[in-house]
Parts: structure tokens; C-alpha cells; sequence
């Protein structure tokens, strides 16, 4: 059997796809992982996400979207993507043991924040760890927070952050940022924003919450303690892509090089959400990149049979 889409992901981008492919009659199959969910499953309480007035909870958006896919006939497979193959049509997908062709595919694998690599900061997630300060800044209103991080995420951040909190720290490993000279200059300029040099967190502290952290001072290797309420981690992002080198590609930083958006070089094979946004990175972004795919998937497959069909 030839399935007409396979998408890859099942984050707020891979959803929407389905919801959309299904209700076109497509019937999509979803390599969704073994875990499934993406960055939302990771999240607390969502209020950005429009039609949630009173805000909902990342797992229960994920799944409801999840509920709202299935119910047009979409199909999951909850198994890691192990290969892909572009070179031939119809396209060859491999999850797991299982291998599946396909006329049409959809990118939805994400990208995954890099942490600082400690044990701590996955107990707290949630708990006054975030990595994202867009979304969650809002949260910490009237709190002394950190920022961990020393390029644009961690400015823009940081700037954003300071509307709300008490107080923002940023903490960094240098003595320089490595972001653009206009960001350091506006973080520069905020009162709210004060910097620690040449430091690295050691260690989160807390019981049911974030309540501070261990510094370690890398000059003079001094291990200091300090109170905070949050932190947020903008040390960048590792967009899933592994897998597509040399078959799709990819730019320096290794995110999905597209063309009008989520168009890639191979006809039939398109992208949504984190995996190729490094800017954006929200649910709902994510989601109308999905809308967008699932959309070309309509065209190029009713393109597709159009020319079969002359060919009878």
C-alpha cells in the first residue's frame, strides 16, 4: 500500500497537518515517536494559544489536537523515524522495524532547546525552568529571574522577560555577548537588567519549585549561591534534522533550508514548524506552517492523479 502522506512529527505543526490532510479525505499516517507530543508535552499552562481564554495545559492541547486529527481518519505510528529515501518515488519511510511508501511527505520533526546538560534543570521544568521567554515570561510577573545564554535569544529574551519580572539577571560563561551589538545595547539600557560574567549555573535548587541557584565563577572557580524565582535556558536550539543530511538541505546551523516557506528542492516533500523556524517558534506559528503544508499536499497530489489519470 502507497499511503498518500506521511507526516513526520506530531507537535502543534504535524497536527494541524493532519487535521487538514484528513479532512481532505487523504488519510495521513503520523510517525509520531515513541513519546510523541513535542515541545508541548514539555509545557505547563498555554495562554497564547487562541481559543483558550482561560489558558489549557500542553499536554491536554497536544491532545486534543491529537483527538481532532484522529477523528477525520489519521492514522498514528508511535516509533522513532530510523530512514528516509527521497531518491525514488513513491518515498520510502522507515519507523522502527516498520517501513511505509509514500506519494507525499510532511517535516515536522522540531527542534529541541539546548539545556545546560545537569540533572536539576529536568526536575524543574515546568517548575520555574522554561526555555522559552516569549512564552512563559508572563508567569514570572513581580519575580527575580536569570537568563542563561549570551546570543539574540538571550537579549531578546531577557528584554522581553523584564516587562514582567522584578528583576533579570543574565548569566554567561564569557566576559562578551556573541549577539548582535543592537541587542546588547537595549539590554544594556534596561534598569531591570543587570549581568554576571565568566559564570555558569551549577546547579538549580528548590523543593516544588525553583527557589535559586549555585553559580560557579569560571576564573576563580568561587561557587556562590543565589535566590531566584526562575530561570530560562536561551542557549539555542537543535533543530531534529540528523537524519535528512545529504538527502535535504540544511543550513549552517542545521535547520531545513525551504523556499516560499515550507517548500523544499524535492517536489512532494515539505516542511512545517521548529525544524526549519528559528525565529518564530511558537505553537500557533507552528501550526499555521502546518496548514500551509497540509495545503500543497492538496495541490500536488490533486496534480498528481490529474496526470496519471491522462496517462491511462
Amino acid at each position: 500500500m502507497v499511503e498518500k502522506v506521511v507526516i513526520i512529527g506530531s507537535g502543534p505543526a504535524g497536527l494541524s497537518a493532519a487535521i487538514y490532510t484528513s479532512r481532505e479525505g487523504f488519510e495521513p499516517l503520523v510517525i509520531a515517536g515513541s513519546r510523541g507530543g513535542g515541545q508541548l508535552e514539555l509545557t505547563t499552562t498555554v495562554e497564547n494559544f487562541p481559543g483558550f481564554p482561560d489558558g489549557v495545559l500542553g499536554p491536554e492541547l497536544v491532545q486534543l489536537m491529537k483527538k481532532q486529527a484522529e477523528k477525520f481518519g489519521t492514522r498514528f505510528v508511535y516509533e522513532e523515524l530510523t530512514g528516509v529515501d527521497f531518491s525514488k518515488r513513491p518515498f520510502s519511510i522507515q519507523a522502527g522495524e516498520k517501513r511505509f511508501e509514500t506519494e507525499s511527505i510532511i517535516i515536522a520533526t522540531g527542534a529541541n532547546a539546548k539545556t545546560l546538560g545537569i540533572g536539576s534543570e529536568n526536575k524543574f521544568i515546568g517548575k520555574g525552568v522554561s526555555t522559552c521567554g516569549t512564552c512563559d515570561g508572563p508567569f514570572f510577573r513581580n519575580k527575580d529571574v536569570i537568563v542563561v545564554g549570551g546570543g539574540d535569544t538571550a537579549m531578546e529574551d531577557s528584554d522581553f522577560i523584564a516587562k514582567f519580572a522584578k528583576s533579570v539577571t543574565i548569566v554567561h560563561r564569557k566576559d562578551r555577548f556573541r549577539a548582535s551589538k543592537i541587542m546588547q545595547e537595549k539590554v544594556f539600557a534596561n534598569k531591570k537588567i543587570k549581568v554576571i560574567w565568566n559564570t555558569m549555573v551549577e546547579e538549580i535548587t528548590g523543593d516544588e519549585r525553583v527557589t535559586g541557584v549555585k553559580l560557579k565563577n569560571l576564573i576563580t572557580n568561587q561557587v556562590s549561591e543565589m535566590r531566584i524565582d526562575g530561570i530560562f535556558m536561551a542557549i539555542g536550539y537543535s533543530p531534529n534534522t540528523d537524519i535528512f543530511k545529504g538527502k535535504l538541505k540544511l543550513d549552517e546551523q542545521g535547520y531545513l533550508v525551504t523556499k516560499e516557506e515550507v517548500l523544499t528542492e524535492i517536489e512532494g516533500v515539505y516542511v512545517a514548524g521548529d525544524v526549519a523556524d528559528k525565529f518564530y517558534r511558537q505553537a500557533i506559528t507552528a501550526s499555521g506552517s502546518g496548514v500551509k503544508c497540509a495545503l500543497h499536499v492538496r495541490e500536488y497530489l490533486s496534480s498528481l492523479y490529474y496526470r496519471r489519470s491522462l496517462e491511462k
